[in-house]
């Protein structure tokens, strides 16, 4: 009846599955209005209807005396019509002040209800069932005796038609709480997940309403036929006249309560159904109101834990991609991650900040940070735009990898490129700080090191160990940037243009000279 906590995918049209119980952003005074009509209304036409039918039965279908005759003025003229004034106007007043008093929690869009407010307001809708039935019950023991004061076979009549028509608006009257109240339905689920109502379940539901449509009058059918085999005085266009009678009040009513039923049965399942098509289409943020107290509403809930858990595991999968790379979280969750690696041919770029020990000693650590965080910016949207994985962060310094763990066929030029966009960013600005990369490729294991309970997927080989050398040596280098010379002739032809080779050194620790190269812009 009023405001909630609703998440985005349940302000849509219909989030308790029908757009007579309005939207889930109607202020909580438009809908308490809402529901008391949708209540009072439909319970209020359902007990007329069912008075009409029993002025029908009883005044027309019925065998048995005639209901119309001179002797019956006080009941016809007086008793009926004062009784069933009465018992609309106290119905109406009583179950309407009775459920203002139950939901009064619902008014207040903040309030938590208590464990007695929740099943109070469970029990809403089978209160007042027993409300119409204690009405209608209470006519029929008031009106049969009346009658039968008269004439003795009166009262069956009455009986028989009073008591056909007090289930069928009883279990109408059931399907109409339910429905009107599943905006409360829903703020008692929210507040207690785990509840289960005490409701009928959905095959209950389907048995309650074949009874209802179909066993009663069936029934009723079978007490006429039981009464013209007994001897009682039938004519042929009187049973003819009942037995329509019955068969239309069957086709009418059974199909009004299984459309009720049917429709309480879908509506759970149309709004999972909405939320499934969000789901793939790669919405996650989505959350179905559950409104039903049936094995439906656990479906409602079961979806909602279910996209909880996949909103979870994306949370975590970008957390694991933003720690470890994408492409190397994509191959973890692919297959089971084990300790070890494979050789493969792969490209390693390696760039630290020039003088950045003395930067440290010298500025606050928010300032270090900031100037960490623009660097590492451009390095990771160079790198991943080539194609490469920032392989790991190492203080001031940054390895990447191009080639492992996917398979990339031009790793060398890849690398090339990224080195030179690297430092064409670096020098297009005039930033505080300057940076050495150095580049080199060949074969390299890639796999996972560490413990059986902790490891990391990295790359080890003379490459990379290369790749660190060439960037220590290009920090005395006028162009900052360095490549082995062996890495520009594997890449691809366009790329081996923007590079020129020079001459050749011994790099720190290592017994081969590297030629090397570097870029001509």
């Amino acid at each position: 009846m009023v405001d909630h906590d609703v998440s985005p995918a349940a302000l849509g049209p219909a989030p308790w599955g029908s757009r007579l119980l309005g939207s889930a952003d109607e202020t909580s005074g438009v809908r308490r209005l809402r529901v008391q009509a949708l209540l009072t209304i439909p319970l209020l036409v359902a007990n007329l209807i069912g008075i009409a039918v029993v002025i029908a039965l009883v005044g027309f279908v019925l065998p048995g005396p005639s209901m119309f005759s001179r002797r019956l003025i006080l009941q016809n003229v007086i008793a009926t019509p004062l009784y069933t004034a009465l018992a609309v106007v106290v119905g109406t007043v009583w179950g309407t002040v009775w459920g203002v008093r139950t939901l009064r929690w619902a008014i207040d869009p903040d309030r938590v209800p208590t464990p007695a407010e929740q099943a109070a307001a469970v029990r809403v809708p089978r209160r007042l069932v027993m409300q119409q039935a204690v009405l209608w019950l209470g006519g029929a023991a008031v009106l049969a005796p009346l009658y039968g004061l008269v004439d003795i076979a009166y009262a069956p009549k009455v009986l028989l038609g009073m008591g056909f028509t007090v289930v069928v608006v009883c279990a109408n009257s059931y399907l109409i709480a339910e429905f009107a109240l599943r905006p409360v339905t829903a703020r008692v689920l929210e507040a207690a997940p785990a509840r289960r109502l005490r409701g009928f379940g959905v095959f209950g539901r389907s048995v309650l309403v074949w009874t209802l449509a179909t066993g009663v009058p069936v029934t009723l059918a079978m007490v006429l036929a039981v009464l013209s085999l007994c001897g009682m005085d039938f004519s042929e266009a009187r049973l003819a006249i009942c037995v329509l009678s019955l068969g239309g009040a069957t086709l009418v009513f059974g199909l009004l309560l299984m459309t009720q039923t049917f429709a309480a049965t879908v509506a759970p399942v149309r709004t999972v159904r909405r939320a499934l098509r969000r789901v793939e289409n790669g919405e996650l943020d989505v959350h179905v109101t559950v409104f039903d107290g049936t094995e439906l509403g656990e479906l409602q809930s079961g979806f909602n834990r279910m996209v909880d858990g996949l909103r979870e595991r994306e949370r975590i999968r970008d957390l694991f991609g933003r720690h470890v790379g994408d492409d190397v979280a994509d191959a973890a969750l692919a297959r089971n991650p084990e300790l070890g690696g494979e050789e493969v041919e792969a490209a390693a770029l390696f760039i630290d900040i020039i003088g950045s020990t003395t930067m440290a000693a010298t500025r606050p650590a928010d300032e270090i940070v900031a100037m960490l965080n623009d660097f590492f910016g451009i390095v990771v949207d160079e790198v991943e735009r080539c194609g490469g994985l920032i392989n790991k962060f190492e203080g001031d310094a940054a390895l990447a990898i191009f080639g492992a763990p996917a398979p990339l066929t031009d790793f060398a030029g890849s690398a090339l490129a990224a080195a030179r966009a690297i430092r064409r960013r670096l020098s297009e600005s005039a930033r505080e700080f300057d940076a050495a990369i150095g580049v080199s490729s060949g074969r390299v294991v890639a796999g996972n090191v560490g413990a059986r309970r902790r490891y990391e997927f990295t790359v080890i080989g003379d490459a990379v160990n290369e790749a660190a050398r060439l960037c220590e040596l290009a920090k005395q280098d006028p162009g900052r940037v360095l490549a082995a010379a062996v890495t520009v002739e594997a890449a691809v032809e366009t790329e081996q243009h923007r590079w020129h080779t020079g001459e050749s050194v011994v790099l720190r620790g290592r017994v081969q000279p590297t030629r090397l190269a570097r870029p001509r812009d």
